[in-house]
């Protein structure tokens, strides 16, 4: 056999590319999935399947036809319940199908962080009408956020000051959804200080931690990210313990290893549980030029059974994405020359080969080094400015 395992990949985004590149590295033959075709990770893939991830009987016949020694979701719009029953065939699911299960609805993972671990969370409820809407809201009271229970990149996520927002709120909602349940969760706003992603390691021995990394979002959607981010020790022991237990938690019947994006709020000393991923996350993009090991490289290691660092470091680095305005299948790249020139050795650029483009859509990220996490946020914006998107 000339590859040491077969990995069926379920998504092919801008993360999955760069999963399959790091996972090959290492010997694996990778299959990638996706609902379209030429998907940026089915580019670099020994092979490909186009389906809906929510489609389970799909779903199951790419998992019999491949046989892999372990699928990996990259998405989290998937029927999980047939993860469960391929889990329970004997398939290996990255990191687990009780975690894809529970982190595929955000209503699932809060209440597991809130009310089985007992994590600090801000106040929240669910809806699935708006007049259930505007009694959660209520009940909560103003500003808070509107968000659907599934859905990814912020998609339909509000920011809601006053009743008079609500009904808008609930339609964004219901509108940029996944999946086929109309469901929100309705959260206090957290006036918080900044906000980190903790990447979180769990491989065959034990748990490791990236440097937190920091990140400013709009419309839900991240913009930039640093790392490492400033953080007191008394902080990011709380963070590091918290996201310990939530991983632990999603283990399952599976192994449970493999990389977690967790998201916190900090204000102060306080740090609160937000979201989590059981995947690479995208404001950790920035460890492809912070890390040694960047987070692809560790989410590779950790679920083929090889050895991670116990202690990962990071120098000075920031990432800001290069983001399309309008629909188009028709385009091209300028001013990649200009980016790079800035500074040949600490700028450095990707660019997803995503073959169409829409409002808002992610299609490369800047990337770059400097002295202090300002200086680096500050030259990856001045690279991702100098990108253009030509339409044709």
């Amino acid at each position: 056999m000339s590859h040491i395992a077969t990995i069926l990949l379920l998504g092919s985004g801008e993360l999955g590319r760069e999963f399959v590149i790091s996972a090959k590295r290492l010997g694996a033959r990778v299959i990638a999935c996706d609902s379209y075709d030429n998907a940026p990770a089915m580019q670099l893939a020994d092979g490909r399947e186009v389906f809906s991830m929510l489609d389970g009987e799909a779903l199951r016949t790419a998992v019999h036809k491949h046989q892999p020694d372990l699928i990996v979701p990259e998405i989290e719009a998937i029927r999980t319940e047939v993860l469960v029953d391929l889990e329970t065939e004997g398939f290996m699911i990255v990191p687990s199908a009780r975690a894809a299960q529970l982190t595929m609805n955000r209503d699932a993972i809060r209440d597991l962080a809130a009310e089985e671990l007992g994590l600090a969370t801000s106040r929240y409820g669910y809806a699935e009408s708006l007049a259930e809407v505007r009694e959660v809201a209520g009940r909560i009271g103003y500003p808070l956020v509107i968000k659907p229970v599934m859905s990814s990149s912020g998609k339909g996520q509000s920011k809601v000051d006053s009743p008079d927002a609500l009904e808008t709120a609930w339609d964004n909602a219901v509108v940029n959804m996944r999946g086929d349940r109309a469901r929100v969760i309705c959260e206090q706003f957290i006036a918080f200080d900044y906000e980190i992603t903790l990447l979180t390691i769990r491989h065959k021995n034990g748990i490791s931690f990236c440097p937190p990394i920091g990140h400013r979002q709009e419309r839900g959607d991240y913009r930039e990210s640093w790392q490492p981010a400033a953080m007191s020790p008394d902080a990011l022991v709380k963070a590091q313990h918290m996201a310990a237990n939530v991983v632990i938690a999603l283990q399952g019947d599976g192994r449970g290893w493999g990389l977690y994006g967790v998201e916190f709020f900090v204000s102060g000393e306080d740090v609160i549980f937000s979201e989590l991923s059981p995947r690479p996350h995208d404001t950790g993009m920035v460890t492809l030029i912070s890390q040694r090991l960047n987070e692809f490289d560790l989410h590779a290691r950790a679920i083929l059974g090889l050895p991670v660092p116990d202690d990962i470091a990071a120098h000075p680095a920031g990432s800001a994405v290069i983001l399309a305005d309008r629909d188009s299948d028709n385009f091209d790249f300028d001013g990649l020359q200009d980016a790079l020139a800035l500074d040949p050795v600490a700028v450095d650029v990707r660019l997803f080969a995503k073959p169409a483009t829409r409002p808002y859509r992610r299609m490369g990220v800047a990337l770059a080094t400097a002295d202090t996490v300002e200086a680096a946020v500050k030259l990856a914006k001045d690279a991702a400015g100098c990108v253009r998107i030509h339409y044709r």
